[in-house]
C-alpha cells in the first residue's frame, strides 16, 4: 500500500516546468518531493473542500495525492498548452466553461460508466468524458432598504434595460461570472448576449469577486447584485458582517439567471494512473465525497449519491434552473464578447 501521505503546492506556474523535465511532482523548500506512483490533481475548486476530500480519500485508499491549486481558466489553458506532456492526472474546476475547454483539445479520458451513473444527467456532460462534482446557482443579491421586493428583476436579462442603471454590480472579471454568461449565451445566442453585455457596461458597477460584490451591497452602494449562492449562505453562516442587510433573489422559471454552474472532474487522457484517477472521481460522486461537501463549510451543492443540501439551502431540484448541457458552454467566445463590451 502506498504511503498515507498528502503533498500539496500552491504553485501553479510551476507546472509547465513538471512537464517538461517529467519528474512526478516539485516540492516547496523543506518538503519531500513526492513519489512518482503520487496522483497529481490540478486543482481549480476552493482549496479547503479539495484538502478535505483529499485527506479522506488518501485514509481510504492510501493513494498518495499532489495538489497543484490554480484558477478554472488559467490551469485550463495551462493543460491545453501542456498538451500530452502534462503530469496532471485529474483536472477539478469550479465551473464547467475551463473543463469544456480541456474536453474540446481531446485530452480527457472516459469516465466510468458506474461513476456517471452516481450523477444525474443534468449535471453531467453527454459526453460523458468528465462529470459534474457540485454545483452552484446564480443568484440576485440585494439590500431590501434600497430595493423593495416588488422591484426585484423578474429576469437575469432585465439587467440591460435602462431602469437598471447604477442599480445593481457584478464581477465580470472572475470565472463565476463569466460561467453564468456562458449560460446566457447558450440559451439566448450570440446577439441577445452581446446586448445584454452592452448593457451591463452601461448599467453595472464593476467589483473583484463575488464577495465584494455583496459587500457593496451590504453597505449600501448598490441596492442589487448578480452572485453565487454560497457566498451569501457562509457569511450567514458566520460573522454576517458582509450580508447582514441584505436577502436573495432567485430568479426560478429556467431563466437564465436561474442558471446552476456545475463543478467539474475529469480524467487526463496522458495519465500514468488512470485507475487511481478513476478511483478519485469515483470517490468523489460516491456518498463520501458527496457528503464531505454537503455537510462540510462551502455551501456548495452536492449533486450526487442523493446526498442532500446543507440546510438552510433550498433544495437544488427546487430552483426552477434552465437546461444546459455543461460541455456546451463556450469560455473561449464569452471572453471575446465581454472584451469586445469593454468588461474585461
Amino acid at each position: 500500500m502506498r504511503s498515507r501521505r498528502i503533498a500539496l503546492s500552491v504553485a501553479p506556474l510551476a507546472i509547465a516546468a513538471l512537464a517538461l523535465t517529467g519528474c512526478a511532482g516539485a516540492a516547496a523548500p523543506g518538503e519531500e518531493a513526492p513519489s512518482e506512483d503520487a496522483l497529481v490533481i490540478y486543482n481549480a475548486q476552493h482549496e479547503q473542500l479539495t484538502e478535505e476530500w483529499v485527506a479522506a480519500f488518501t485514509e481510504e485508499t492510501g493513494i498518495e495525492v499532489v495538489l497543484r491549486n490554480g484558477k478554472d481558466s488559467e490551469l485550463g489553458n495551462q493543460l491545453v498548452e501542456e498538451g500530452e506532456a502534462s503530469r496532471a492526472d485529474v483536472f477539478l474546476t469550479e465551473n464547467s466553461p475551463a473543463m469544456s475547454l480541456v474536453e474540446n483539445a481531446d485530452l480527457l479520458a472516459p469516465v466510468d460508466q458506474a461513476t456517471l451513473d452516481l450523477v444525474p444527467e443534468q449535471y453531467r456532460p453527454s459526453s460523458g468524458l468528465w462529470t459534474g462534482i457540485a454545483a452552484r446557482s446564480t443568484v440576485f443579491v440585494y439590500n431590501p432598504e434600497l430595493l423593495d421586493e416588488s422591484e426585484l428583476p423578474a429576469s437575469l436579462m432585465d439587467l440591460q434595460n435602462e431602469d437598471w442603471n447604477s442599480r445593481w454590480g457584478a464581477a465580470p472579471g472572475g470565472a463565476d461570472f463569466q460561467a453564468i454568461v456562458s449560460a446566457v449565451l447558450e440559451l439566448e445566442g450570440t446577439e441577445a448576449t452581446s446586448a445584454w453585455l452592452d448593457g451591463m457596461k452601461q448599467n453595472a458597477a464593476i467589483y473583484q469577486n463575488n464577495i465584494a460584490t455583496m459587500k457593496a451591497v451590504n453597505a449600501g452602494e448598490v441596492p442589487g447584485g448578480v452572485i453565487y449562492h454560497y457566498y451569501w449562505y457562509r457569511d450567514q453562516d458566520g460573522t454576517q458582517e458582509n450580508s447582514a442587510n441584505t436577502k436573495l433573489h432567485y430568479f426560478g422559471n429556467q431563466d437564465p439567471g436561474a442558471f446552476v454552474s456545475v463543478s467539474g472532474g475529469g480524467v487526463l487522457k496522458s495519465s500514468a494512473h488512470q485507475d487511481e484517477a478513476q478511483q478519485f472521481l469515483a470517490f468523489l460522486a460516491g456518498e463520501g465525497g458527496q457528503q464531505i461537501l454537503g455537510e462540510g463549510y462551502s455551501f456548495e451543492y452536492p449533486v450526487a449519491s442523493d446526498v442532500p443540501a446543507r440546510p438552510p439551502l433550498p433544495a437544488l431540484d427546487t430552483l426552477d434552473a434552465p437546461a444546459v448541457d455543461p460541455s456546451t458552454l463556450n469560455g473561449p467566445e464569452v471572453i471575446d464578447l465581454m472584451t469586445e463590451a469593454g468588461l474585461l
